[in-house]
């Protein structure tokens, strides 16, 4: 199996609201004033995307990931990233500041490559990311105690020398439960990255030109892309606080600046992509 299929970009589907090309953001919460609040969800499925960021080839992808919360704290995996919240999470109706880690792996074009022009290019190694988060949430803002609005900031840096670079990435994204057992999300987000980060991935050498017929490109920092999602959920044993749901979701994703005049993307790949998953979770 390769790297590609053993990533963990379902869950931000199955148990996030999606942002970017990646994917994210919270379930809603459910749990009253007073009520446990240490919780898991665990969950797994199957994904349709693209074979690298930009292509316009798709593969079907198995994955697995988990988001929980213990007295207060709250950690989840979104698409390859693991964040934690070091501020307690408030009970009831209120605001929530966020402030923590980032810590993860970027697999683009580690994986299965289908196109022929970008495997004459060349695949990567997989990148090690570090960084960090700050946001802030409120809960029970429209439709009852429990949906929620959260904007956030993440930036995260290549920390094993292959893209030697950083992203940042805001993303504002909402949810609300329908009921005790459904609930739908909604989510924006972007990601500008740093030249590295256009020169390991989509810029084209003499080199790289000569073997894929790819015409020469030298990008430069800027917004690589901005993505829109929605997620629905449904238990099918329990509620949204316990028991095992059903989740599936969609989002695309827009290829920006020199990014989506890139060779890869522009002639290779398309500026357009798509994201769709399909899976079950449990929550203890």
């Amino acid at each position: 199996m390769s790297p590609n299929n053993r990533t963990a970009l379902l869950v931000a589907a199955l148990l996030c609201c999606v942002a970017g090309s990646a994917f994210a953001q919270d379930i809603p919460a459910t749990s009253a004033p007073g009520e446990n609040r240490n919780s898991l969800t665990i969950g797994g499925g199957a994904a349709l995307m693209p074979s690298y960021e930009g292509s316009n080839d798709y593969i079907i992808s198995p994955a697995v990931a988990a988001r929980g919360q213990v007295a207060g704290f709250s950690f989840s995996t979104r698409n390859t990233q693991l964040f934690v919240d070091l501020i307690p999470n408030p009970s009831g109706p209120s605001f929530d500041f966020q402030l923590g880690p980032v810590a993860g792996i970027n697999l683009n074009r580690t994986g299965r490559l289908v196109d022929p022009r970008i495997k004459a290019l060349g695949g990567r190694k997989l990148a090690v990311e570090a960084g960090g988060f700050v946001g802030i949430g409120k809960t029970g803002l429209i439709t009852s105690d429990y949906d929620s609005l959260n904007l956030r900031v993440a930036y995260v840096h290549d920390v094993s020398g292959i893209y030697r670079s950083y992203v940042i990435t805001p993303s504002i994204d909402y949810t609300t439960p329908l009921s005790r057992k459904a609930f739908v999300g909604l989510s924006v987000s972007a990601n500008y990255a740093g030249a590295g980060y256009s020169r390991a991935y989509f810029d084209v050498d003499a080199a790289g030109s000569a073997r894929s017929g790819l015409p020469v490109f030298s990008g430069r920092k800027g917004w690589k892309d901005i993505s829109f999602g929605t997620v629905l959920g449904h238990s099918l044993t329990g509620d949204l606080t316990h028991g095992l749901g059903i989740y599936a979701m969609g989002s695309y994703t827009r290829m920006q600046d020199s990014y989506a005049a890139s060779p890869v993307v522009s002639i290779a790949g398309s500026r357009n992509q798509w994201f769709g998953a399909l899976g079950l979770g449990y929550t203890f």
